[in-house]
């Protein structure tokens, strides 16, 4: 999948001491995603804003408030309320992108 006509943020977003990065894109009518790697490891994020997340590569767990682990292997999609926190086991180095939502 490609974007066209967008902004990118060059300073990097890096959190966990460098073992999970991304780069801000800005399309025209002013959404975000971030596009970013992560290493094998587990992590716990907040949201301020509904998330989709999108694993385009690599194996992992996330856990969502109140619900049971989900396996990703290759790729996949899920979704994270605002305001809410959720965890995740990274297994091996994954590609995904992350789409803000101000829902």
């Amino acid at each position: 999948m490609e974007f066209t006509n967008v902004s990118i943020i060059k300073k990097a977003n890096i959190y966990f001491d460098g073992k999970v990065t991304s780069r801000t894109v800005i399309f025209e009518d002013g959404t975000k995603k971030t596009l970013g790697i992560m290493l094998p490891g587990e992590y716990e994020f907040s949201t301020s804003q509904k998330e989709e997340m999108e694993i385009l590569a690599g194996t992992l767990q996330y856990k969502l408030k109140g619900q049971d682990w989900q396996v990703i292997e290759g790729s996949g999609i899920f979704f994270v309320p605002a305001n809410e926190s959720f965890q995740l086991k990274v297994q091996t180095v994954a590609d995904y992108c992350c789409s803000y939502h101000n829902e």
